[in-house]
């Protein structure tokens, strides 16, 4: 919130009348960030801020608390005070989420009020301008106050059991960010501590994933396994000291001793058995003498403990006759989570260790083993990391949860973990995502502890469809859907052939053959045309992309009265001249012959309802019409771009846009197998030209419909809980998005969502429109 008063980053300008005959300071790009000392009137126009969506609106909140040093309440009653009249006992602002391309944040009418308290507030505010998240204030507290000596040192530390998903996208941002960010460092080490599910082909993939996401470690991967032997000897001083002991009940004997929320724990008959006994059965369990499930070595902290984790942890377990990806069969017995994990951030001097909140109640037990390790004078760190917690990021039409996602995998249900529909970061750079708009959506959503934070789908495709559009030089012509086009006056026996010069973006010089028999795509023709279609129809007339007009003059159909066949005629004039007004607008095309065929694989969301963990069983949300595989036709131009030569060298494929139908990549492993076996190359549809999504049984809101959606906000509001207020103090969308607060009406959050249809808001949102009024007054529930 900060970096609304970061003029250099924002390029914001405070103008206004001034009340006193002094100069005032004034807050301009490359200026002191600092608001002038004089009272005046201003209005602030930021532009372009970029940034977690959380973050921006909180704009509106922060704006009114660093305006007054007091808070909101007394910014709001000074206001009215200054502006003669309770009438103005609000201020208003309007945030608006256009595109996540600009974001305008104006306020009306605002006093700056010029005191001691204030300008401390603004500054010790501003020291923090160049962070963007909660996790990123405790490090540049901590870096501040010297707490590590000025060292940063972050790690990622996946368990190789699966394949890295979009979850783990935000968490690599995160911790590779913040190293990257305070000139520090961060690891990679793999949790490494339960064989049965680790293979060493999660390891390279994790490893390929993060390098894919733009980041890369420091130093060698780092392994927990690396510190067996450490961890073991430290257990041993921990039953040497007491601290520690063997337990020998059973697996359900454990949990039932360990009570529940409600209930405390209650002491194992063995917690107390002498320690020389411990010590020698874990010397056994360390030779392979004991039998899986037989013993398991615990903490000795507390069964009364009000948190559960603290009730004598497991520290080690039996595992037997598995190997390890690294050890082998070395080690038959294999320390928890709990006990490998802050230790790993110890002895690797990691200065923050965050997490997901699922770890929010393994933060004491985080600390608990790290300061008894380092009062044994173990740990070579100056002070011991911290555990910092995010909430994981949720998002729609999909699941995260590696078990799930595994059952995907083994049932068959999709093509393996690389599958293009998977939320698996291999899955989506095969599909042709840019790592780029995983970046950016990790950088919109933002960081917080919110854990029923659900973001829509959209988001992600929408920085997928402008990343496309930043890394697209090839725009092709494609069909998906050959529709056969006889030209009945085209005479000639040979081809015409159309030249395309060669554009500035990398296309070379292309040629597209033109003769009798062409392909149009069936979308592109309907004989009794629908409202609103405004392509080929019988009768019709439309212009060819890069080509001539035609005429439908005939439609041949099947025994099934399925069209096969357009007889058109075509305009000789018409070439390389702009279209006349009654012509439908430009159609793509394909030659019958000469065109190349190829493989279209077309796909939507994995899953058909938003929420598929709510089902009892999550699979009965599956979309069966996920995948789409179409046999269409390319121009020529398509073999130099992605032709069989790219298939045997590591060498990127290139993302490229067929001409309304959407960005398309070219499948190396599908590709590959087609071409052995005599078929043609495989692109998977990477993401459509414009939203098409909606979901099932809903009506959808275009483009064409947002005024019509926003006018039923304000319709709904007006009859709403402010039914009483006069429509003209709504937001007037049509005068740049601003707030008309004259007469001092106060803008609720809660107030717009009871009041309006859940069904509008959430159509306008998913299609990437956001309006939000908010206002602070002097109640301390409009505040809240």
């Amino acid at each position: 919130a900060a970096r609304v008063f970061h003029a250099s980053a924002a390029g914001a300008t405070v103008h206004g009348p001034h009340q006193t005959e002094q100069p005032p300071l004034w807050c301009e790009a490359g200026d002191e960030r600092r608001f002038g000392s004089h009272p005046h009137r201003c209005t602030f126009s930021f532009e372009d801020l970029g940034g977690g969506l959380l973050r921006d609106l909180t704009l509106i909140m922060a704006s009114a608390t660093l305006i007054h040093p007091a808070g909101p309440r007394q910014a709001a009653s000074a206001a009215a005070a200054w502006r003669g009249g309770a009438a103005a006992a609000s201020l208003g602002a309007v945030l608006v989420v256009c595109g996540r391309r600009s974001l305008h944040l104006r306020l009306r009418s605002v006093r700056v009020f010029s005191t001691q308290a204030a300008a401390k507030a603004q500054a010790a505010v501003l020291e923090t301008v160049e962070t963007s998240n909660f996790v990123e204030d405790i490090v540049a507290k901590d870096s501040s106050k010297g707490t590590y000596s000025g060292r940063v040192c972050t790690r990622f530390p996946p368990e190789p059991n699966g394949y890295l998903h979009i979850g783990h996208a935000k968490s690599i941002c995160l911790n590779f960010g913040i190293a990257r960010k305070f000139s520090g460092t961060c690891n990679l080490r793999f949790d490494d501590t339960n064989p049965a599910s680790e293979k060493q082909e999660y390891i390279d993939s994790i490893k390929e994933d993060v390098r894919w996401l733009g980041f890369e470690w420091d130093g060698p991967a780092h392994y927990a396994s690396d510190y067996f032997g450490k961890l073991y000897e430290w257990a041993k001083m921990f039953v040497e000291k007491d601290w520690a002991y063997i337990d020998e009940l059973t697996a359900e004997e454990i949990s039932e001793y360990r009570g529940s929320l409600t209930r405390p724990g209650k002491d194992s008959p063995y917690r107390n058995r002498p320690i020389e006994e411990s010590l020698a059965l874990l010397e056994k369990m360390r030779a392979g003498e004991v039998e899986a499930g037989k013993a398991v070595l615990r903490a000795k902290i507390d069964m009364a403990h009000n948190n559960v984790i603290m009730r004598d942890p497991i520290m080690y377990r039996i595992v037997k006759d598995t190997p390890h990806p690294r050890t082998g069969t070395d080690w038959p017995i294999y320390p928890s989570y709990d006990w490998a994990h802050g230790l790993s951030d110890a002895i690797e001097q990691v200065t923050h260790s965050v997490c997901t909140l699922e770890f929010n109640m393994h933060n004491e037990l985080y600390d608990w083993f790290n300061e008894r390790v380092k009062s044994m004078g173990c740990l070579e760190c100056e002070a011991l990391p911290r555990q910092h917690e995010f909430a994981r990021l949720e998002m729609t039409n999909i699941v995260v949860s590696k078990r799930k996602l595994k059952r995907l995998v083994d049932g068959g249900y999709v093509d393996g973990w690389d599958d293009p529909r998977m939320p698996t970061l291999s899955g989506m750079r095969r599909r042709g995502y840019p790592a780029s708009s995983l970046r950016r959506l990790c950088e919109l959503i933002g960081v917080t502890k919110v854990p029923t934070a659900v973001i829509e789908f959209n988001l992600l495709e929408a920085c997928v469809r402008d990343a496309c559009k930043e890394e697209t030089n090839a725009k092709l012509l494609c069909v998906l859907q050959p529709l056969r086009v006889t030209v009945t006056n085209y005479d000639s026996a040979a081809d015409e052939i159309i030249e395309v010069p060669a554009d500035a973006e990398g296309l070379p010089l292309r040629k597209l053959p033109f003769g009798r028999e062409l392909l149009l795509d069936r979308e592109d023709f309907m004989e009794v045309p629908e409202p609103g279609f405004k392509r080929l129809t019988l009768g019709g007339r439309a212009k060819l992309r890069y080509g001539y007009v035609i005429t439908c003059d005939e439609v041949v159909k099947d025994e099934h009265g399925e069209v096969v066949e357009l007889r058109c005629s075509y305009d000789p004039e018409s070439l390389g001249k702009p279209p006349p007004k009654k012509v439908a607008p430009v159609i793509g095309l394909a030659h019958a012959t000469s065109s190349v065929p190829i493989r279209a694989r077309l796909y939507d969301r994995l899953f058909s309802e938003p929420r598929p963990e709510e089902r009892e069983d999550f699979m009965d949300a599956l979309n069966s019409k996920s995948l789409a595989v179409m046999d269409a036709r390319c121009e020529p131009c398509v073999t130099e771009l992605c032709g069989p030569d790219l298939l045997g060298n590591d060498k990127e494929s290139p993302l490229v846009q067929f001409e309304r139908c959407g960005y398309f990549a070219l499948d190396r492993l599908e590709s590959e197998r087609s071409v052995q076996s005599g078929g043609p190359l495989v692109f998977n549809r990477t993401v459509t030209i414009k939203e098409a999504w909606k979901p099932a049984g809903k009506k959808y809101l275009g483009g064409d419909r947002i005024a019509a959606a926003s006018a039923s906000i304000g319709a709904a509001h007006s009859t709403g809980l402010h039914a009483n207020q006069p429509t003209d103090q709504l937001i007037d969308f049509s005068a740049g998005f601003s707030c008309h607060a004259s007469t001092g009406i106060v803008w609720r959050i809660q107030g717009i969502l009871l009041s309006m249809s859940f069904g509008v808001f959430r159509a306008v949102l998913q299609h990437r429109f956001l309006y939000v009024a908010c206002a602070l007054a002097s109640e301390p529930r409009a505040t809240a």
